[in-house]
């Protein structure tokens, strides 16, 4: 017997744990009128995110922050947001193709910042890139979920209810970014979710707050003053992976094509 959406919801909407404003929308939501709820309107939000590559420097402080505020497994190789080098070495004319071949590294998803490695004066160049969930507007991930438990939201979130999760790893698979895992703890998928439980408070992610430089913008396309309009209509920007048509909404100024 095929779930709806709506009846998905009912059944399992009392389980998923909300916060602040977007637990007073839920019996909205549940209602299907959700722009009727209070403190929180979904329907004025579509949330986008923005890096600009040329300020990350590595640090590390939005990965750590993540884990802190997500309760993130602090172990290796599990990350909602991570940070790669790419270091591009000087072009050597016996092998035209070298400079086309960045090498990457990610020593513990960047949590601890990134020792010195390579030195750019011999016509090499080094930047850092960091990595996280799309949030697409046609998520393979969403596709795949036998259940129904990763979906889209209201506000461009693309969210995962763990409790009705099976752990059978279709979306992990399916998700061209790499940005999904199972958690050890619970075996349930686990992934970025802009945090969610503070972005529907009015806040910022705790990525976006904890960055020294600003390489991380949080941004709101349905709001018409949001600092991001700006930005996209002025700076060179792209997605990665932009043949898969995923709708990506995390855009990145200063890639120039280096990564794919």
């Amino acid at each position: 017997m095929e779930l709806g959406r709506r009846e998905f919801l009912e059944k399992t909407g009392k389980y998923i744990l909300l916060f602040g404003a977007a637990t007073k929308a839920w019996d909205f939501i549940l209602a299907g009128t959700p722009e009727a709820a209070p403190a929180y309107d979904l329907t004025r939000h579509w949330w986008a995110f923005y890096i600009d590559i040329e300020k990350c420097i590595g640090c590390g402080n939005c990965v750590r922050a993540c884990k802190a505020e997500n309760n993130v497994i602090r172990e290796p190789f599990y990350f909602r947001t991570w940070v790669e080098r790419y270091h591009i070495p000087p072009p050597d004319l016996a092998n035209l193709r070298t400079d086309l071949l960045p090498i990457v590294d990610s020593p513990n998803g960047g949590y601890d910042g990134f020792p010195e490695r390579y030195r750019d004066a011999d016509g090499s160049k080094s930047f850092f890139v960091p990595k996280m969930c799309n949030h697409c507007t046609d998520s393979p991930c969403t596709q795949v979920c036998p259940v129904g438990a990763t979906f889209d939201s209201p506000d461009g979130v693309v969210l995962v209810d763990k409790t009705y999760c099976l752990g059978c790893r279709y979306c992990v698979q399916a998700c061209p970014y790499g940005c999904r895992y199972i958690d050890p703890r619970v075996q349930t998928v686990d992934k970025c979710t802009l945090c969610y439980h503070r972005i529907t408070k009015g806040l910022t992610t705790a990525c976006c707050e904890t960055c020294p430089t600003g390489a991380r913008l949080l941004g709101d396309l349905k709001d018409p003053k949001d600092p991001l309009h700006e930005l996209l209509r002025t700076t060179k920007v792209q997605v990665l992976k932009p043949y898969l048509a995923t709708g990506a909404k995390v855009s990145y100024h200063g890639l120039d094509g280096a990564v794919r």
